[in-house]
Parts: structure tokens; C-alpha cells; sequence
């Protein structure tokens, strides 16, 4: 099989086309490959692309949960769908077509539409917004309706022979203190207690039913609605730099596996490409030690190396598939992701330090974090001084009915003792400013110390990639040397193989170094609050590594 490997200035192989045997980690039909440079912004989970093995580079669908445009959305329909890694229904998704051949434009693109994280953080700021819209109307009039119906049914007897006695003894004390007692005279007493019964029976019956309408209006809070609402916002502000800190995490941790992916599949092609190697210099001891030019240890030394080189190649291969799927798993989709954006390192150096670091103090959003802790704080202050003032309301309520009566009126009220302590309130939400000013000074220490080891990871790599390049100029020429001296007879097979041993060693090497350049640069862009930046040096690099896969 043929693979193309694009070339570069200085890259550290120079061969554009090479045949290479086919690879477990690139094993694909690449020309039924449809590659989409746009990502549609729409809500994603189910892939359908499920078929066998050989069907992994067709372009499926990627898992997904936000809606970030949804004009584009409008003309699809709302499903729910099915997350291909943790098969969990999610609702209100739209299908995404992602191809399995993607840069890392594309793939930061995809990231942000089918993190799970990010979409929970969108609905964490979401939440905190329609808390504060609720907020907003807490001091607005409040109206309410009362509605009553009842029916009763009474049925008693009333004992009354104390209340007769008692009313009968009242009467004859009345009478004998107005008049003199006279014989003649008849018991007032005794008279009106006969027309008292001994008892009552009470029957009564019927039904009752009312309305009204009443109205209570806060018109002087003191300023609560106002610090309440501030307090909702500044915890809104606080969710959404804990938004970016994750995402600004998301886009490192997408740079690293997409670009230790690139650096598995150059390291199996450096495998690949000492096997093939190696099992020339194999067939040629093989004719030396026919022809008695060699002696066995020699031809077994040479069976030895190819023995070695075929198992790691292997190794190396295991590595690669490995790697690609950690970068499969970042984007959800069940197919193999193939990065097309090459390894690179560019010459020009870095601006200066302070330029990144006035870039981190004014973007890092662990800054705007603590001004938010700030914001909360200032406001939990205003509630509290809010104590000492009074709370005004406006109230009525009418009864709906043919004679209606009604109730309007005017309070206040202060709070003179009890509850919390409007002191200790005031003085905690002080230490909590307090304490939000010392964070922030800690913070901006420890990250212009970050950016400045960032930095100066970035200039150590850069370094150490353009020294390796003389190390392997130097393998790659004592290689050649060494192969034309087999073949004469001067070099023996041993000297072949720790050539190519330490042809091997160096490319690596700078492989890696490279890598490490791309990783430092991610980690400073980072450490800046300014993580797509990276995409700038990416593009203006003089320097890049071949790839195995390229854009279709």
C-alpha cells in the first residue's frame, strides 16, 4: 500500500512516497473517504454509522448535546438520541455528520458541540440566568384571588336548667333589692324560669360562599431586590468562567491526544520503516552467508535484529491504535478519528515573556472567576446593610359580593432585634472581600509564574528539536555508510544493525521533541487564556513533521 507523506523544509524524513506494509492502526480504504470542512453547529448523540469493521471511515454521526446556532437548527427535527460511548438516551439532539479524517480546526469545532461537559455547564449558566430573571420580578405588585364555598349542618342539644336557675335567682335578687319584700308579691323569679325550657334542640343548616381580591406592593425594599438579583448575576459571571476554564481544559486536552496520536502513528511508521530495513539488510546476509562472506553468528545476529524489529513494529502499531482511539473517545464517535494536522515546530522565536503574560491577567478566566467571588461578596455586603432600613408595602383587598366591603392601607416595619446579627453580617460579608482581593493577587502570581514556565518550556524544546536535527543528518549518513559496507564486506551485520538502531533512536527523538514543543505551546496558550491562539503559530510553523493521513 502506498501512503502519502507530505514534505517538508526541514523535515526529518524526506521520502514523499514510500511503500510502507499496510499498518494495523491504517488499515483503511481512504478513497471512499468523503471529507466535510465545515461541522454543522447542531445538537448530536446517536451515530449511525454502525456496520462492520471495514465501514469505520465512512462519515457518521458524532454524539452531541447543545444547540450553539440554532438558526441552522430550525429545518431539523428535535429527537432523542443515543450517546455512542455510554449509551444514554439524550433529549432534544439533532443529528451532526463528522468525518473520520479531520484537522484540528475541525476537531475543536466538533469538541465544543459534543462535550458533555461543556453542554452541562451551559445549562449550569443557563440556570443561574432564569433564577436571576426570577429575581427580578420578587418586588413587583402581588396580586392574589380568594375563593371560598362551604356548606354546614348543626344538630345539638343545649342543656339550659343552669342558665334558667341562674336567670331565675338574678330576677328574685333584682326584685328584693328595688322593693321591699311584700307577702303579696309573686315570685318574679319562678315565673320567667317556667318559659325557660329545661333544654334546646338546635337545627340549623345551609351553605356560605365569598370571593375577593387583594393586592400587596413592596415599593421600598431598601435596596434587597437590587443586591439579590447582583448576588444571582455575579454567580452567573462565576459559572461562566468556570464555563471557560473547562472548555480552555477541553482544547488542551484535545492538543495533547490529537497530537500524541500524530506522534504514535510517526513512531509505528519509524517501526515500519526499520522492519523494512532491517529485513533487507536480513536478505542480504542472508546471500553474504550463502556465499561464505559472512560467518552463522553474523547471519543469526542479522535473524536476531529482524526478530526484534517485527515485534516492535508490532508494539508501536498497539500504541498508535491506542492513542487514536483516546482521541476517538474525546470526540464520541465509534469510528477511528485520523488527524490530518501534522506535528510541528516553528524557527522564529517567541515574543517576549511579558506579552504573554499581560495576555494571561487580561484573559485567564480564573481572574474573572475571582472578580465574580468579588461581585458576590459586594453584594451579600448590600444586603446586609439593607437590615437597618425599613420595608414599605402597599396592600388592599375587596370582597367580591353584592355589598362589597374592602381594606387598603400602608405599612412599614423595621426590624429592631432578633434574627441575624446585622454586625456580624456586615463584618463577614467584609473578611469575604477581603478575602476575594487576596485571592486575586495570589492567582496573578501563580500565573505569571505558569506562563513563565511555559514559555520557557516552549524555547527549550523549540532548541532541543533544531540540535536533534545534526544527530540525525549524522544516523541517517553512518546508516548509508554502513549498509554499502556490509555489501563490501568491510562492516558486518551487527554495525548495520546499531546503525539503524541509532537512526531509529534520533528520529524518534526529534519526534518527540517536536511533540513536546506542540504540547509546551498548548499549555502556554493556556496558561494565557487564550487557547485558539495556538492555532496562529500552527499555521505560520515553517517546520512541519510528515503526516500520514491528509485531507482527502
Amino acid at each position: 500500500m502506498k501512503f502519502i507523506l507530505s514534505a517538508l523544509p526541514t523535515a526529518m524524513m524526506t521520502v514523499a512516497v514510500m511503500s510502507v506494509p499496510v499498518m494495523t492502526y491504517a488499515s483503511t480504504d481512504a478513497d471512499s473517504i468523503e471529507v466535510s470542512d465545515d461541522v454543522t453547529p447542531v445538537a448530536v448523540t446517536q451515530i449511525i454509522d454502525t456496520g462492520s469493521p471495514t465501514d469505520n471511515d465512512k462519515p457518521a454521526v458524532a454524539p452531541f448535546y447543545t444547540v450553539p446556532n440554532p438558526q441552522n437548527a430550525e429545518s431539523q427535527t428535535l429527537s432523542t438520541l443515543v450517546d455512542p460511548i455510554t449509551h444514554k438516551a439524550v433529549d432534544n439532539s439533532y443529528p451532526l455528520d463528522v468525518s473520520s479524517f479531520l484537522s484540528l480546526e475541525q476537531a475543536q469545532k466538533l469538541l465544543v458541540q459534543v462535550s458533555p461537559k461543556i453542554a452541562a455547564n451551559q445549562a449550569a449558566i443557563a440556570a443561574s440566568e432564569y433564577q436571576t430573571d426570577a429575581l427580578r420580578t420578587i418586588d413587583n405588585p402581588l396580586v392574589f384571588a380568594r375563593v371560598s364555598a362551604s356548606a354546614y349542618h348543626l344538630d345539638e342539644d343545649i342543656d339550659l336548667s343552669s342558665l334558667r336557675s341562674g336567670i331565675a335567682n338574678e330576677v328574685n335578687n333584682g326584685v328584693d333589692n328595688i322593693v321591699p319584700p311584700t307577702a303579696d308579691l309573686p315570685d318574679f323569679g319562678e315565673l320567667i324560669g317556667e318559659r325557660i325550657p329545661d333544654s334546646y334542640n338546635l337545627k340549623r343548616s345551609g351553605s356560605t360562599s365569598g370571593a375577593g381580591l387583594g393586592v400587596v406592593w413592596p415599593v421600598y425594599t431598601a435596596g434587597r431586590t437590587d443586591a439579590l438579583t447582583g448576588a444571582s448575576d455575579a454567580r452567573t459571571q462565576e459559572a461562566m468562567a468556570d464555563s471557560v476554564l473547562d472548555k480552555n481544559e477541553l482544547y488542551n486536552t484535545l492538543i495533547e491526544r490529537y497530537f500524541k496520536a500524530q506522534l504514535a502513528i510517526i513512531a509505528a511508521y519509524l517501526r515500519e520503516d526499520a522492519y523494512d530495513t532491517l529485513q533487507q539488510t536480513d536478505h542480504m546476509a542472508e546471500r553474504l552467508f550463502e556465499e561464505g562472506f559472512i560467518s552463522r553468528v553474523d547471519r543469526l545476529e542479522a535473524q536476531s535484529a529482524l526478530a526484534d524489529a517485527k515485534s516492535e513494529s508490532v508494539n508501536a502499531n498497539n500504541d498508535a491504535r491506542l492513542a487514536m482511539i483516546a482521541l476517538q473517545r474525546l470526540l464520541r464517535t465509534d469510528y477511528r478519528i485520523k488527524p490530518t494536522t501534522p506535528l510541528f515546530v516553528s524557527s522564529r522565536p517567541l515574543p517576549d515573556v511579558s506579552y504573554f503574560q499581560d495576555l494571561a491577567l487580561n484573559n485567564h478566566p480564573g481572574l474573572q472567576k475571582v472578580a465574580a467571588k468579588r461581585a458576590q461578596a459586594q453584594q451579600l455586603h448590600a444586603l446586609s446593610d439593607t437590615g437597618y432600613k425599613p420595608t414599605v408595602l402597599l396592600y388592599g383587598y375587596g370582597q367580591v359580593e353584592n355589598n362589597p366591603s374592602w381594606v387598603a392601607g400602608i405599612s412599614a416595619s423595621w426590624k429592631l432585634w432578633g434574627g441575624l446579627d446585622k454586625t456580624a453580617s456586615l463584618a463577614s460579608s467584609n473578611a469575604q472581600i477581603r478575602q476575594a482581593d487576596l485571592s486575586e493577587i495570589e492567582v496573578s502570581d501563580n500565573l505569571l509564574l505558569l506562563v513563565e514556565k511555559n514559555w520557557h518550556d516552549v524555547n527549550n524544546a523549540q532548541s532541543r528539536y533544531q540540535a536533534l536535527q545534526s544527530n540525525v543528518d549524522l544516523a541517517a549518513e553512518v546508516l548509508r555508510l554502513r549498509r554499502l559496507g556490509l555489501q563490501e564486506g568491510v562492516n558486518t551485520t551487527v554495525d548495520v544493525v546499531q546503525a539503524q538502531t541509532q537512526s531509529l533512536k534520533a528520529r524518534t527523538e526529534q519526534a518527540q521533541a517536536a511533540n513536546d514543543y506542540v504540547q509546551s505551546l498548548a499549555a502556554l496558550m493556556q496558561s494565557c487564556g487564550t487557547p485558539l491562539a495556538f492555532n496562529a503559530y500552527l499555521n505560520a510553523a515553517d517546520i512541519q513533521l510528515p503526516t500520514l493521513y491528509t485531507e482527502q
